[in-house]
């Protein structure tokens, strides 16, 4: 038997649901312990679970159709590196061949 991957709203929807049920509990039952600090903690954890499937639902909204692979970017100044764009700044060049050992020359 195969399972199915269940979706973001799914995942979401249980998720909080266990974690208010938790919280109902954890209100009602007034014990003190180390129950009731593992169960805040599974709390915890569930709203942290829904909070991250919601992110996920609203992610995948924003997401477009599949079209056409874009065109490659046109070679421009984006693909030049930071040593690259130093060299080609004339100030920097002067200021450090005021500050490069006279013996280098």
């Amino acid at each position: 038997m195969r399972f199915l991957k269940p979706d973001a709203r799914t995942v979401a929807v249980a998720a909080s649901m266990a974690a208010v049920a938790l919280l109902v509990t954890l209100i009602v039952w007034r014990r003190h312990g180390i129950l009731p600090v593992v169960l805040a903690l599974l709390c915890v954890l569930l709203a942290m679970i829904a909070g991250t499937a919601v992110a996920a639902v609203r992610q995948g909204d924003d997401r477009q159709p599949a079209g056409p692979p874009a065109a490659p970017p046109l070679v421009g100044l984006h693909d030049v590196d930071a040593d690259t764009l130093e060299a080609l700044d004339s100030r920097a060049v002067r200021d450090r061949r005021r500050t490069s050992d006279p013996s280098d020359r």
